[in-house]
């Protein structure tokens, strides 16, 4: 398979050399001094476009990519409260292609499976409150992290008496500082605490606190190596699929 990579720091490097192993050919490599190159014929010859960039870009370059006909796998998060409905539109019908994720770890698509028949129970359960953590590297823009949202809104659509989420702290553990984060905080909200602390690759924490006890789940992890692996299975599978896929369609549990 014909793989353009979209954005080349650490993890654009580490789906390169996944993807190198599984034997699939980068063709092309486009990060913020090359733009142009999004009109080479190099990039209209992928089948796939594996996207890593940020929330400023990410939709601008679907289009690029699009106008190609370049399918396009991409985790860059922070565009859909703008550019949902768009991106709804441009792929009906597989008119174009985009596999889109928060987070493509393997472990992380178990944990939210887990993370939804969990909410599922604890829905009959008005004890228990629920709240969640996440934690990641200092050079992280983003709080919450796109996967805690993901999980959050996954545990909303199953507890009836959680109907948004909020995000709560901001704590950097270098410096000490913290941003309390949004006010007004209501029982009916889920709330979101964020740690920025060192090069932490990602950990995700739910929990369901009462007076008798605490239930927790849990997933950390080690390194990007996960979420680039992910990325090019997904690509494997985009290459042979149209329309708007996510893991859902890759994972079926």
């Amino acid at each position: 398979m014909k793989i353009a990579l979209i954005g080349y720091g650490k993890m654009g490097h580490m789906i390169e050399e996944i993807a190198r192993q599984r034997g699939h050919k980068i063709v092309s490599i486009i990060d913020v001094n090359n733009q142009d190159d999004f009109d080479s014929p190099e990039f209209a010859s992928a089948d796939v476009a594996i996207e890593f960039t940020n929330p400023t870009a990410a939709y601008g370059n679907y289009l690029k990519a699009f106008s190609h006909g370049v399918k396009v796998v991409s985790g860059s998060t922070g565009w859909m409260k703008d550019h949902k409905d768009d991106v709804v539109n441009l792929t009906k019908d597989g008119a174009n292609t985009l596999f889109w994720a928060s987070n493509f770890s393997i472990g992380v698509a178990i944990f939210s499976a887990v993370n939804r028949y969990l909410a599922k129970i604890m829905n009959q359960f008005d004890e228990y409150n629920v709240c969640m953590q996440e934690t990641h590297h200092v050079h992280k823009l983003d709080a919450p992290s796109g996967t805690a949202i993901t999980l959050a809104e996954d545990i909303i659509d199953n507890i009836d008496r959680k109907k948004d989420w909020k995000r709560g702290v901001t704590y950097w553990t270098e410096d000490g500082h913290q941003d309390e984060g949004d006010g007004n905080i209501t029982d009916e909200d889920l709330v979101i605490n964020c740690v920025r602390d060192g090069e932490v690759p990602g950990i995700h924490t739910v929990i369901y606190d009462s007076e008798a006890d605490m239930i927790s789940i849990e997933h950390s992890a080690h390194s990007r190596k996960g979420f680039a692996l992910g990325a090019v299975l997904a690509a494997e599978f985009t290459a042979k699929h149209t329309g708007l896929l996510t893991t859902s369609d890759l994972f079926k549990f």
